[in-house]
Formats: C-alpha cells, structure tokens, sequence
C-alpha cells in the first residue's frame, strides 16, 4: 500500500507542478515557477521509487488460520473486513451466492484493468447472475480449502512472464517460476453477540526475482481499484446476508 501512495500522490504531484507553471506564467515570479518545478520532479522521483521498491517476503508463523497454512510465506497482500447482522452460518452462505452485478463499480474496475480488451470469461470478464466462486473454480482457480462457517480458501497460479502466459494459468502451486501463485480467502467468525466479522484476504508468492519484479509493478498499479472492488465486494455480502433469505 506504500508504494502504491507513493506512485500515485507522486503523479499527482509531478502532473500538478507543469500545471501551476502553465496556469502561473506571466504572473508568478521566478521563485513560486521554481518551487512549481521542483514539485514536479520530487514527484516524478516519488513515483518510480514506488514503482521499482524491492518486494520483500513476509513469513507468517505460527499459523492461525487456514490461510497461514496455504501459503505461509508471500510478497503481495490485501485483507479488508466488514461486521455483518447477521450468524456465520448466514453469511458462509452469502459469500458463496454473490455476483458480480451485486458489486458496486465491479464492472467499470474490471474494464479498466483489462482496458477495454475482449477477454474469455472470468473474473475479468463475469457473466451475469453467476455467483464469483462458482465462477472462479470455473475459470481457474482451485478451492484449496472448504470449512463452512469458518473459511474458504480458492488458489491458482498466474502467468506473470510472456512465456509463462502462453500457457495460461495452471494449478496452485508456491514454487513455478514465471507464475505468481494467488491464494484468496474469505473468512467468517461470530461476533458473540450474534453477528459475524467477514474478511477477505488475497495473498500473492512469486517463487522469482524476475516474477517479483514484474509483479510488484502491476500489483502496485492495481492496488486502489483492487481495495474498491473487495470492499464492494464485502459490503454485497453483508447487504446479501442481512437482507433474509433469497
């Protein structure tokens, strides 16, 4: 997430000095065009060091969840959660039926980061009334772990080289080199009071330093539209969940 503030506020920034200078010119004196210009590159400095930081490895241990288990060790991670009204038991069930159509700006995101291009069906590319499980296990992804009322866990292997994407994605595995391995979780637990925090966690391993590279770019680019869609996401399962039986 740092290097994500960093590539975009320094964007901002670099877009915004040209801007004062452009707008200011004839009217400012030499100093504040001066000040205008160094912004610029401070901020064009900002964004390629948040685009080229290293990606270190995180280790969890000991494991507390069936998450740790999968996939212990990772470069790449988001989690976000949300307090539903409702029993686990009601929620597990929502996480399993949600669809794309439920998820605010799911559709406009997704376009966006295929940028316009005709893709097969998936998560990119979701048909309607389809729930996003059920169409993840159909477009890839392995469900590597099924406990109901407590967590699901669904993992594929992405191509992340040009010669690895020839092939498509293939089975979760930690350790193929050219391939980001992807683990997504959703997880339930009481409240105990009778409602349920939901969370969702996507972690990401690329087993080498070329991986690494290529993926900490794009992963870094995607991150904001990647944090709306899962709250969105989450806020469509709550909304399922507390809205009764369907």
């Amino acid at each position: 997430m740092t290097a994500s503030l960093l590539i975009y506020g320094g964007a901002l920034a670099a877009l915004l000095g040209p801007a004062i200078v452009a707008r200011s010119r004839g009217r400012a004196g030499r100093p504040w065009l001066g000040i205008a210009a160094l912004a610029a590159l401070v901020g064009a400095a900002l964004a390629l060091l948040g685009l080229f930081l290293p990606a270190r490895d995180t280790v969890v241990a000991p494991a507390r969840t069936r998450l740790d288990v999968v996939m212990p060790r990772y470069q790449f991670r988001e989690r976000h959660a949300i307090a539903v009204a409702a029993p686990p038991l009601t929620v597990d069930r929502a996480i399993r039926k949600v669809t794309a159509d439920e998820i605010p700006l799911y559709r406009a995101l997704t376009g966006l980061r295929r940028m316009g291009r005709r893709v097969p069906e998936g998560l990119l590319n979701a048909p309607r009334a389809t729930p996003m499980l059920a169409l993840a296990t159909r477009t890839g992804f392995r469900v590597l772990v099924d406990e109901p009322e407590r967590e699901i866990v669904l993992g594929v292997a992405g191509p992340a080289s040009p010669a690895a994407r020839a092939g498509g994605p293939r089975p979760f595995t930690p350790s193929a080199a050219g391939f980001a391995s992807i683990a997504v979780a959703f997880q339930v637990e009481s409240d105990g009071h009778g409602g349920t925090i939901a969370s969702t966690e996507t972690r990401v391993f690329a087993p080498d330093a070329a991986t690494r590279r290529r993926l900490a770019q794009y992963w870094r680019l995607i991150y904001p539209g990647s944090a709306l869609i899962r709250r969105g996401w989450l806020a469509a399962i709550r909304r399922r969940a507390e809205s009764g039986p369907r």
